[in-house]
Order: C-alpha cells, then sequence, then structure tokens
C-alpha cells in the first residue's frame, strides 16, 4: 500500500512534534508532503531537512524570507518551495499531491485553510478545536457536500470515533467525554479568588501550550469538546456529558441505549490519536510505550462539579442555541485566558467574562428590540464563514471591554 501523502498546518507545536514522531516511526505509511509554521524557522529547518517536503509555509512573511535565505545555503533543501502568509496556508492545503492535511494550528488561522482543503478533496485531519466549535455546521456540510472525511485528532473525540466505529448512530445513548479535572479538581470553590497563573499552569497528565493548560484547569477545554462533538458524531449537545478521570488512561466513552458501554484506553500520548487519524482504521505496530493496566492498578470516576467550573453549562448553553454563539463563546474565553495569563484579571473572572459576553449576544426578537443590532452582536442561525469571522470579533472586543 503506497505511503499517505499528509500535509501538516501548524508542525512545530505540540501536535505537529508529535505528528512528526509518528511520521517518522512509520515512513512505510506516512509522507509529510507539506508544512506550515507560525514564525518558528529553526523548527521548521530542522523538520524540513527530516521529512524533504515539496512545500512549506510561514504565516509571517518575514520568517519566510529568513527560511528561504537558510534553505539556499545547502544543496539538500534547496528545492523546498517557500510560501507565505494565509494564501500559502490556503495554497498548502490544496496541495494536489496530499491526501490528508492535519491542522493543528491554534485560533481561527486554520479555519480557511481547512474549509479549502474540503473543498479541494481532501480528508481533514482536526487537532485545532476552533475548526469545529466556530464553523462546525459549514464544515461538516461542506466535508458531506465534496465527500471527505473529517477525522478527530484530540484523544477524547479520536477514542469516541473508534468506540463508533461500524456501529449505527441511532444507537447511541450518551457520548462520554473523560477530564482528567484538572490541578483544581479537589480546590475548595472559595480558594478560586486566590489561583495563580503558575497554579493554573500545572496539569497533572498532559503536557501542553499554555492556553490549552488554562483551559484544562477551567475544565473550558471540556467545554469546546462537547460542541465539537455535536458535529463530528451528530449529536445534540443534551447527549453529550463529561466524566471526570483523574488516571487519564480512558480516553472517552460511548453508552449505547442497550446500557454497554465501549471505552478506548491507553497511556496519555498524542501520538496515538494522531496516528490512528493518519492510518486508521488499521492497526499498525509502533515504537509508543504500552499501556500497563496492572501498574496503573486504579481506574477512578466521578462527576464534574458544575458550580466551581460553569465552563460546561455554559458550553451546553453554546451548544444548544448553536448559529453564532459557540464561536462567541469560543473567543471570548480566549481573550479571558489571555488577560488572566497576563495578570490583569483572575482566575474566576473567566467564566465571568465568558457568560457576560455571551448574554451580550442576543439570541431572538425579544432581545433584539433593547439593543441595536450590528453584524457581530446578532446572534444568527446559520452564519457563512465571514458571519462567523464577524461574531468572533465582535466576542473579542466584547470581552475585552467587560473583563
Amino acid at each position: 500500500m503506497k505511503p499517505k501523502n499528509v500535509v501538516l498546518l501548524g508542525c512545530t507545536g505540540s501536535i505537529g512534534v508529535s505528528t512528526q514522531k509518528v511520521a517518522a516511526d512509520l515512513p512505510e505509511q506516512i509522507r509529510i508532503v507539506g508544512m506550515a509554521s507560525r514564525a518558528n524557522v529553526d523548527g521548521m529547518e530542522k523538520a524540513i531537512r527530516q521529512f524533504k517536503p515539496k512545500t512549506v509555509c510561514m504565516t509571517h512573511h518575514d520568517k519566510a524570507d529568513e527560511l528561504k535565505q537558510r534553505l539556499n545555503g545547502a544543496a539538500s533543501t534547496r528545492a523546498t518551495k517557500v510560501l507565505a502568509g494565509e494564501r500559502g496556508l490556503v495554497e498548502l492545503a490544496t496541495m494536489p499531491e496530499a491526501d490528508i492535511v492535519l491542522v493543528g494550528i491554534v485560533g481561527t488561522a486554520g479555519l480557511e485553510p481547512a474549509l479549502a482543503a474540503i473543498r479541494a478533496g481532501k480528508d481533514l485531519a482536526v487537532a485545532s478545536k476552533e475548526i469545529l466549535v466556530m464553523a462546525g455546521g459549514l464544515v461538516m456540510s461542506e466535508a458531506r457536500k465534496h465527500g471527505v472525511k473529517v477525522l478527530p485528532v484530540d484523544s477524547e473525540h479520536s477514542a469516541i470515533f473508534q468506540c463508533l466505529e461500524g456501529r449505527d448512530p441511532a444507537d447511541v445513548k450518551r457520548l462520554l467525554l473523560t477530564a482528567s479535572g484538572g490541578p483544581f479538581r479537589q480546590t475548595p470553590r472559595e480558594e478560586f479568588e486566590k489561583i495563580t497563573v503558575a497554579q493554573a499552569l500545572k496539569h497533572p497528565s498532559w503536557n501542553m501550550g499554555r492556553k490549552i493548560t488554562i483551559d484544562s484547569a477551567t475544565l473550558f477545554n471540556k467545554g469546546l469538546e462537547m460542541i465539537e462533538a455535536q458535529w463530528l458524531f451528530n449529536v445534540e449537545i443534551d447527549r453529550v456529558d463529561v466524566l471526570v478521570h483523574p488516571q487519564s488512561i480512558i480516553h472517552s466513552m460511548v453508552e449505547f441505549r442497550d446500557g454497554s458501554i465501549l471505552a478506548q484506553l491507553s497511556v496519555p500520548d498524542m501520538r496515538y490519536p494522531i496516528q490512528y487519524a493518519l492510518v486508521g482504521p488499521r492497526r499498525l505496530p509502533n515504537s509508543m510505550p504500552a499501556t500497563d493496566l496492572a501498574r496503573i492498578g486504579t481506574l477512578t470516576f466521578e462527576n464534574p462539579d458544575h458550580e466551581r467550573f460553569p465552563s460546561l453549562r455554559l458550553a451546553r448553553e453554546a451548544g444548544r442555541a448553536g448559529g453564532t454563539m459557540p464561536a462567541v463563546f469560543n473567543a471570548a474565553n480566549e481573550v479571558a485566558v489571555t488577560r488572566f495569563i497576563g495578570g490583569q484579571i483572575g482566575f474566576t473572572q473567566i467564566f465571568d467574562t465568558v457568560e457576560r459576553v455571551m448574554q451580550a449576544h442576543r439570541v431572538g426578537e425579544e432581545s433584539q428590540a433593547r439593543k441595536p443590532v450590528t453584524a457581530g452582536n446578532a446572534w444568527v442561525a446559520q452564519p457563512t464563514l465571514d458571519v462567523i469571522l464577524q461574531a468572533d470579533q465582535w466576542a473579542r472586543k466584547e470581552a475585552e471591554r467587560v473583563a
């Protein structure tokens, strides 16, 4: 079987580096033909020397110029074409050679190349939450229209995807997303006001970027995953629940209507779901660590505390409202997390900021009568990409105002 040609957007971030390890582990099955990075020239140059992709892109134009100068100095790398900016991302995502595009870009920058890849007939592997949280309806509609797959890379959604494979979605009672509970699982609510950035960045199970780690501490990551799940698996959000599982061995579960529950287990390592997204449903041997259940010993579960972590309630409200509300939920959280990391607001103000911005994004005729409608603050049920991006920008400004 010929290798699968992969375009990797976000090749120098945590997902991108893990994907490189998977590709290096399976050189006969995976070939990286295109790569993109925001500004990490050192990381990109190293990846080019290892995988020799046909085309790469730096989203910062000055970094693209720097990379070109470095590559021209060696005969082995001169053949690699260097693109720049958002247009470069789209060109990379639509490469004729590509079979699948893995999007690991954080933020809204991955949306346009993801849709371009789908419209070019490429399968899409999604590691960036924003793609499905902000534009899940649009993305899945385009995927159906063009006959391509949207494959999850998050460990939780990959677990559900594997449990559902070959089964009738009508048989699903609930999707159970597992959560480590973060560093404040047992912290009393009255102590939340004193939580520092350093404390919030100490995740008990995973090594992730700052934004994602803070999202784990607030459980906003689970809220975002709830919204993603409703689009990936075509279930209403009221059939998506969260279960705290501190050991992070069971990555998620599916409960069926006959009462049976299927789970996917492995040690916490993003290479597992990445490999499955790229070469599944084949199960290929690799060099990843084995899961020793006897050594792990005990797996425990508990319900999340919705009073201490209102992020889950807010996510359910956003998912029920649909339309532009999930984009507003996501954008407000991004701004609030940035301000928390910068020391401008406290930990609990992250929740307060998101709730206030969502309340300002009105749904229904009654609220429209109370406040003038603008392109951003008006809730739209079936938004285009432009309307989604307008709602995103409005929510960011509103979050800056109210935080």
